[in-house]
């Protein structure tokens, strides 16, 4: 009886996507809601749906998974919850640019037409971070996978707003905004490239 015969160098793709499929069809990375072990909850925070895993987002996320991977062998129930943000600014940009490249400019769509557009745009590329995720071998309980723009998510931000609102902590006031006059809205100081004139 001859024993199986090692490869000169180790050939990742012919051995992590057949492990990663076969925690997947075991539910190892499903935690239970009702259960009874001590709870241990991580939500991710969300990448943009525009783009790809950066090496911060790497590093980070192998983190996250080192901690609930070890909560998991301390008998907790673990959590890792994935999930996505719209981003809004970022969003509008690449579908612009999609437009453009049709011939179509945004000025000419109504709100439904363009919301349409980045919707249909966010159904094409929105999954590849999530795909990255799970090729990097990420133990998250898929199922739970949630996007910023899913209708609990947005019911819930608006009725903290109006509960914010309702206790004076959030207010209309005069205050100097970064506007964009582009894309005709305010952009946070993180957008901002300062230049002194």
């Amino acid at each position: 009886m001859s024993s199986p015969r090692l490869e000169k160098a180790y050939n990742p793709a012919s051995v992590e996507d057949r492990w990663y499929q076969h925690w997947m069809d075991k539910d190892y990375f499903r935690a239970e809601a009702k259960s009874e072990k001590e709870p241990y909850t991580i939500v991710i925070p969300p990448p943009n749906v525009t783009g790809m895993l950066t090496v911060g987002h790497v590093l980070n996320n192998t983190i996250q998974d080192l901690l609930i991977r070890k909560a998991r062998m301390e008998g907790k129930e673990a959590c890792w919850i994935p999930g996505t943000d719209h981003a809004s600014i970022a969003t509008e940009a690449k579908v612009v640019k999609m437009l453009k490249d049709k011939g179509i400019e945004k000025s000419t769509l109504s709100r439904a037409e363009f919301l349409n557009h980045a919707w249909q745009w966010k159904d094409e590329y929105g999954g590849i971070i999530i795909r990255q995720l799970k090729k990097l071998g990420c133990s998250c309980d898929w199922e739970r996978e949630r996007f910023t723009m899913d209708d609990g998510y947005t019911r819930a931000v608006l009725s903290a707003f109006v509960k914010l609102y309702e206790k004076g902590l959030i207010y209309k006031g005069h205050r100097l905004v970064n506007w964009c006059p582009i894309s005709k809205s305010a952009i946070s100081d993180e957008e901002v490239i300062h230049q002194e004139v």
